[in-house]
């Protein structure tokens, strides 16, 4: 079982300086990898009917994908060695980020969805990165250390609950702040599990109407709870009882 807590971070004017540095960083970088996966499927991709008989042909290019644009993070080191000051799994988890975008606009989510085409983002509208392998020894009393940027004071509103364990920490800026969002799993927690086979004799269908609640197979309705109705009943009749009750005068002090 995962949940999912966030705090608010109390970071220096130094390290408010360096997270700022990374998500331009991480915008800039994120940009150019959409623009690359962009450039390729427009390059690649023709319509069978639209075709034409004279076209210029690219040089054909592999398909950029999250392992190709993955690896091409060890040079980007080398030829802008200030990206060397971002943790190794934040860049990586950008990555990520580029392909889930693209996946999404192209082939839909598990539900067969489909998002609309990813933007380029803006000044200021980078707004998180993500330790993908976040743990529990980050935290020490009121402080949480993220690598390579140091110790954070933690307004811990909220405690752990126990027996879960940090497994990512995103960090997030807000109009108001900075924040961490941790994501904790407790593997101990037994997941639900049925030993019933469903079949046509041991289940029901269930029709959600208007005028009654639902109906079932064997022709039973169930009535549609009037909790709003009573409660407005009950609401009225409280704030008559107010208007015509009489205001007590204080008394005064001479």
């Amino acid at each position: 079982m995962r949940v999912a807590y966030q705090y608010r971070l109390l970071p220096t004017s130094e390290q408010r300086a360096e997270m700022s540095r990374w998500l331009d960083m991480l915008r800039l970088q994120s940009n150019w990898m959409l623009a690359e996966r962009f450039q390729w499927w427009e390059e690649n991709r023709s319509s069978v009917n639209a075709c034409p008989l004279i076209c210029y042909l690219p040089e054909l290019k592999d398909q950029p994908d999250y392992y190709s644009q993955k690896r091409s993070l060890v040079p980007l080191k080398q030829d802008r060695p200030w990206y060397k000051d971002i943790h190794s799994q934040v860049l990586q988890d950008m990555v990520k980020r580029v392909k889930l975008a693209f996946d999404r606009y192209l082939s839909g989510d598990s539900n067969g969805n489909r998002s609309g085409k990813p933007r380029f983002k803006g000044k200021n509208r980078y707004r998180s990165f993500s330790y993908p392998q976040a743990s529990i020894d980050w935290i020490d009393g009121n402080k949480i250390e993220l690598p390579k940027l140091g110790m954070f004071k933690v307004i811990w509103h909220h405690p752990f609950p126990e027996g879960f364990n940090v497994k990512t920490a995103i960090i997030t800026q807000k109009a108001d702040g900075w924040y961490v969002t941790l994501t904790l799993e407790d593997v101990s927690a037994p997941e639900f599990t049925s030993e019933i086979e469903p079949t046509k004799d041991n289940s029901i269908g269930i029709d959600l109407g208007l005028e009654k609640f639902l109906a079932d197979l064997d022709g039973e309705f169930e009535p549609i709870p009037q909790h709003f109705r009573k409660s407005e009943q009950k609401l009225a009749r409280l704030q008559q009882k107010v208007s015509t009750a009489k205001k007590e005068v204080a008394p005064e002090i001479d």
